[in-house]
């Protein structure tokens, strides 16, 4: 049953801790309520932190690698009877190693978490967004994204493959009221705080920001320039058309 609120109502996956947990308090620093799902025992502690600052939260426990664990979750949502303001897709997992020696089963869950939830989720709230012409969504890549990563080479795929599907949503949702954000972590050991990178990418989700480079100035140069390495190559290729 739907409990009313005057709070925005914000949904954030992989919440459990992380980037996931500290977008959460951010969302509830900012007036909302959050609905928070991870497949992870810390959930409900998580939630107990999070509802200290009055917000009302909703913890979802369910497998999102899974297409019939992102349904239950958005059966969750369908249930409050409310109206999603923001959409944090965050859940995600990483493997590191050289791809003949990794183990085949967690490569595909890791497509299936990063990229298939993306995707699935994204497929459920976007259509009720644009009929209510209200929304933000946020979108967790990793600078990994950005070019070629050797001995990440899944990971950084699926990273790749998300920017991508951002960049491609917020063109194809241009003037419906709903805008797509992009938050470009630094990759792990970068030193940036897990709060800083939230906020960063909480404050460009609200500003409707394409995308951000979120943390230090240095992972911001690092992550862009592969970029302009790679537009600087194509516009000087022999007969490369300039755009």
């Amino acid at each position: 049953m739907a409990t009313v609120s005057n709070r925005k109502l914000a949904v954030v996956t992989g919440a459990s801790s992380g980037i996931g947990y500290a977008l959460a308090e951010q969302c509830v620093k900012n007036g909302f309520d959050v609905m928070i799902c991870a497949d992870s025992e810390r959930l409900e502690t998580a939630r107990q932190r999070l509802e200290t600052s009055g917000a009302q939260v909703y913890a979802v426990l369910e497998d999102l690698s899974t297409p019939e664990g992102v349904e239950r979750l958005y059966q969750r949502i369908v249930d409050t009877g409310r109206h999603v303001d923001a959409l944090l897709l965050n859940a995600g997992v990483g493997l590191g190693g050289a791809f003949l020696d990794t183990p085949l089963d967690r490569e595909l869950r890791m497509i299936a978490l990063n990229c298939g939830h993306t995707v699935h989720l994204a497929k459920r709230v976007l259509s009720d967004m644009v009929a209510m012409h209200s929304g933000r969504v946020l979108i967790t890549g990793s600078i990994a994204g950005t070019a070629p990563t050797p001995f990440q080479a899944i990971y950084g795929a699926t990273k790749a493959f998300v920017y991508s599907f951002g960049e491609a949503l917020r063109e194809e949702l241009e003037g419906t009221g709903v805008t797509v954000t992009t938050l470009e972590d630094a990759q792990r050991g970068s030193g940036d705080a897990a709060s800083q990178v939230a906020e960063d990418g909480f404050q460009a989700m609200l500003a409707g920001k394409a995308s951000v480079f979120a943390g230090s100035f240095a992972n911001g140069v690092k992550g862009a320039l592969p970029e302009v390495v790679s537009e600087y190559a194509h516009e000087t290729k022999p007969g490369a058309s300039k755009r």
